[in-house]
């Protein structure tokens, strides 16, 4: 338990954090779902502009480094393999 002025306000902070970060994650995985989803769809149309919209959350995500940008790059590299799989 925290013990100084410091350590409570820092816990008290944190808890906000920590809220703040799970809801941006969420976005993140709503965003991912969504793409496999339009690809599972079979509209390759579809599937590439929600693409685009998710591209971009992802990055923002990466950018505020709730997530590592490797692991945002290889989710939007997995995301386009997939889509441009659909042709195929």
């Amino acid at each position: 338990m925290a013990n100084s002025a410091q350590a409570r306000k820092r816990a008290r902070q944190a808890v906000v954090a920590r809220a703040h970060n799970g809801s941006l994650r969420s976005r993140l995985r709503t965003a991912i779902k969504a793409v496999q989803k339009a690809v599972v769809g079979g509209d390759k149309a579809a599937a590439q502009a929600v693409f685009r919209t998710s591209m971009s959350t992802i990055d923002s995500i990466a950018d505020k480094r709730i997530i590592h940008k490797n692991k945002a790059a290889r989710h939007k590299s997995r995301l386009s393999a997939a889509i441009k799989a659909m042709a195929a």
